[in-house]
């Protein structure tokens, strides 16, 4: 299967690229067990660490990776100075100082805004505005699959987006990202190069619950007594499946 990343703006800006090139680095320097040592730690359990756990290492290199083309500033600034939007909800506020946003001059407007009226009671609303990241990237996927965009998973951030999934098959056109910065008074430097989206692929498909039995409890009790059979890597040698982005 492919997915096309089709760059729509008038300059050349990083391409995304697999997660797996952007690993972050508190899980690139974490021991794989503790205190370094492959050994049972005397009452019969394993000393895997976090970076021997094949469900987090398949949600960090899911998908595709897009990044930040360009440094992003934030500041703190008078309200009334940058937007004369919403301006009763904001008088209400505790500050009157809300987050404004610049990046170096170029071609391409890197962000833009939702007031937050069009999402007033959602759980990752800020103070006063949603930003969004502009992208430039119009993706497309086979026939039958979608995109899930989501906040790159395991990773430190400034800033949260809101997650969304986009029929990419029949939508071939940018995705933009709305966002929250997660500490509403936070000034700084979002660097160029910073991951701003997870991009995973998935085929569509009716799927319909039902509760499990007998027949499933066997299943998970002959699950169970094969991962009893092993002190290491008993899911990634007996369960897990490969899985590639390239």
């Amino acid at each position: 299967m492919n997915i096309t990343f089709t760059n729509t703006w008038d300059e050349e800006v990083e391409t995304p690229k697999p997660a797996l090139h952007h690993m972050p680095d508190w899980y690139k320097n974490v021991d794989s067990y503790i205190g370094g040592i492959k050994k049972p730690d005397g009452q019969g359990r394993t000393t895997a660490t976090i970076k021997r756990c094949m469900p987090v290492f398949d949600s960090i290199t899911a998908g595709y990776i897009i990044t930040s083309p360009a440094d992003v500033y934030v500041s703190m600034q008078d309200y009334k100075a940058i937007n004369s939007q919403t301006k009763e909800l904001v008088e209400n506020l505790p500050t009157k100082k809300v987050q404004n946003f610049e990046w170096p001059s170029s071609t391409f407007d890197l962000i833009q805004f939702h007031i937050v009226e069009q999402a007033p009671n959602h759980p990752m609303r800020n103070l006063h505005v949603y930003a969004k990241w502009m992208s430039p990237w119009a993706i497309k996927t086979p026939k039958g699959y979608s995109t899930l965009f989501i906040q790159p998973m395991h990773r430190e951030s400034v800033f949260t987006i809101l997650p969304g999934i986009v029929d990419t098959d029949k939508f071939f056109n940018p995705v933009h990202f709305p966002f929250v910065i997660n500490d509403p008074f936070f000034e700084g430097l979002i660097p160029k190069g910073t991951p701003i989206a997870q991009v995973i692929p998935f085929k569509r498909e009716s799927w319909k619950l039902q509760l499990g039995g007998n027949k499933e409890l066997k299943e998970k009790k002959e699950v169970s007594d094969k991962l009893s059979t092993k002190f290491f890597d008993a899911y990634k040698d007996m369960f897990r499946q490969e899985k590639q982005y390239k």
